[in-house]
């Protein structure tokens, strides 16, 4: 049965500190159970959505969403799957070292009983900071010690090629650099998946390239029971919904990525299957409802 309930739990705080409240959906599909939690946010340039929108279209778009018109809050919501005996943890953050308003996970999980420890599976949708560099804890150990990781080949492929480094952008080096770091750091651990591969009983790997070369989405569950996590092929509840086959240069193929998104919002429109968000308002969970040429985004199941 597909159900849904979203609550806050606020964690221990010490006196005079304001206890952390954490957004929380649950999500029931059969025996699973798919729930999304808080890493915390990032603090984002507004042009990092909206650069290549004209004057006009940002501030017309600005105004009927409410937006701020210099920077903007992105939500990081991190999936985990409980099936069993299994924790399957989607994306592990952006940990310590990347923006002080996220790398909150150790915390998120805490506040909904479980510990890295208790995480059986890392699946990974791509390599960049805010949902990699969690992989790591303050002492550049590996933060889920016990578990498997898993990421695409082609994913894989493209971070530690020597080659990355020499032609991305001199703004996105330091990426690079961090996702060797954390990738090497995983020998031993780490799994490499293909499109279409059943990662865990439930759960299949669908490949949405552009964001990255290798970005990849997960299917959980099957048929009408079932959510699909979609990382950052969708990665803002306005512009990519009413424009999703426009270009945008935060995905390092604007136009393969214009593709993907486009494909998948038509889909996920047609077949009414929900979406986890990472970078998408209350927790994530929503739907895909088309509203006229364009979509919209509809948080929640109701």
């Amino acid at each position: 049965m597909l159900s849904r309930r979203h609550f806050i739990l606020a964690g221990a705080a010490l006196p005079l500190v304001p206890a952390r409240l954490w957004a929380h959906t649950t999500l029931n599909l059969g025996a699973m159970q798919v729930e999304t939690l808080s890493d915390g946010h990032l603090v984002l340039p507004l042009d990092f959505a909206l650069g290549s929108l004209s004057e006009d279209e940002k501030a017309d778009l600005i105004a009927r969403h409410g937006l701020p018109d210099a920077q903007f809050d992105s939500p990081c919501n991190l999936t985990l799957l409980r099936d069993g005996g299994r924790v399957v943890l989607f994306d592990a953050g952006s940990g310590p070292d990347f923006m002080p308003t996220a790398g909150k996970i150790v915390e998120a999980l805490d506040a909904v009983g479980l510990a890295p420890e208790d995480v059986t599976h890392v699946v990974l949708t791509h390599g960049h900071p805010d949902h990699i560099w969690g992989l790591l804890d303050d002492f550049d150990e590996p933060l889920f010690a016990g578990a498997e990781h898993l990421i695409g080949r082609t994913e894989f492929d493209y971070w530690m090629d020597p080659a990355t480094l020499e032609s991305i952008a001199e703004d996105r080096q330091s990426f690079v650099v961090g996702a060797v770091r954390r990738l090497e750091a995983l020998e031993g651990r780490l799994a490499l998946i293909e499109d279409g591969d059943e990662v865990v009983p439930g759960v299949t790997a669908r490949l949405l390239p552009g964001h990255t070369p290798g970005h990849m989405g997960f299917r959980i569950g099957t048929g009408t029971e079932a959510v699909m996590v979609v990382g950052d092929a969708i990665a803002n509840p306005h512009l990519a919904f009413e424009q999703p086959a426009r270009p945008v240069s935060s995905d390092d193929d604007p136009g393969m990525a214009a593709q993907t998104r486009a494909a998948l919002m038509a889909e996920l429109a047609d077949s009414g299957v929900p979406l986890i968000g990472y970078h998408l308002p209350g927790g994530g969970l929503g739907r895909v409802e088309r509203m006229g040429d364009a979509y919209r985004f509809k948080e929640g199941l109701a």
